[in-house]
């Protein structure tokens, strides 16, 4: 089955959500494809958004995903397998085999994040266990928390969370595999640095996360497990398309302030172009994404 439109939004959180909005408004045909609950916004619980005392990630997905339906948008929630030119625009096929042809994307499908597959892990999502620091770290003020990863991601965000808790613990599978700048700055600081260990299970009970258990058989008590593993998937689609990474990491997408990428056609917004990791700015991307992808599908079909 092949379906025609103008614009392709390729993920369901706020960047998502806000570019399908204003690309629909714009009046062309807008397709979303995603799964809202991926998003990682969906298990959040959302207090630093300007204008809204508190709501949770569930509520303002919802409730996006109305707006979005309401302005003209279709959405199909699958996933993204394959993405390639076609002719002046973009062939895409889901997972369920579908192919969607469009002269317009929208990469908004954030960053995946890499999961521990440990007890525990699921269970304690959104009460303890977070795969963002950056959103999360206030919630942790004052309590001892431990970041699992072994690269720059996990470096920086035990970094970042010595400005709200006490007890810092980084634990890494190996060695820990940064620049040695970076290296020596974390072994300097005083996070406290387990390698060569494994967590094979995050404890808890019914008030939330207590520990991690590791493969030595110690316990470390921690009220909150940041897991930064890496991100992947979105990146591979941009990739096989020629879209421009940032060099440094080769892990965000490099765009303009039109939220353009280098190939023409191709838009990118929120998570999926680097941090910070806020919700306000993905929806202000993502505003910006969807507006312009929409012009540039009204000029191609002027220009015919």
């Amino acid at each position: 089955m092949e379906l025609f439109c103008d614009v392709v939004v390729i993920g369901t959180g706020p960047a998502g959500l806000q570019a399908a909005i204003h690309a629909a408004r714009k009046k062309v045909k807008v397709v979303v494809l995603g799964k809202i609950h991926k998003s990682s916004a969906y298990n959040a619980h959302i207090e630093n958004y300007c204008c809204i005392p508190g709501i949770t990630g569930v509520d303002l997905i919802e409730q996006g995903r109305i707006q979005a339906q309401q302005a003209g948008a279709e959405f199909i929630d699958e996933d993204v397998i394959s993405i390639k030119p076609s002719g002046n625009g973009f062939e895409i096929q889901t997972e369920s085999g579908r192919v969607i042809s469009c002269l317009a994307v929208v990469f908004a499908m954030g960053v995946s994040r890499k999961r521990l597959g440990v007890p525990g892990e699921k269970e304690f999502l959104g009460k303890g266990v977070s795969y963002c620091v950056e959103c999360d770290a206030n919630f942790f003020r004052n309590k001892p928390v431990a970041v699992i990863g072994c690269e720059s991601a996990a470096v920086s965000g035990a970094f970042t969370m010595l400005f709200y808790s006490h007890e810092v613990h980084l634990i890494c599978d190996s060695r820990l595999r940064v620049t040695e700048n970076l290296d020596n700055q974390v072994r300097n600081s005083s996070v406290i640095i387990h390698e060569n260990t494994r967590v094979i299970k995050i404890l808890g009970d019914e008030k939330g996360v207590t520990g991690v258990l590791l493969d030595n058989g110690n316990i470390i008590n921690v009220e909150g497990v940041f897991i930064e593993l890496g991100a992947k998937g979105a990146i591979e689609l941009a990739a096989s398309l020629g879209v421009q990474l940032d060099p440094e990491t080769l892990q965000f997408i490099v765009t303009n302030k039109r939220q353009e990428t280098n190939v023409p056609g191709v838009y990118a917004a929120g998570d999926i172009c680097g941090p910070p990791w806020q919700i306000a700015k993905a929806v202000g991307e993502g505003c910006v994404a969807g507006i312009e992808a929409a012009s540039y599908v009204r000029k191609i079909k002027t220009a015919e």
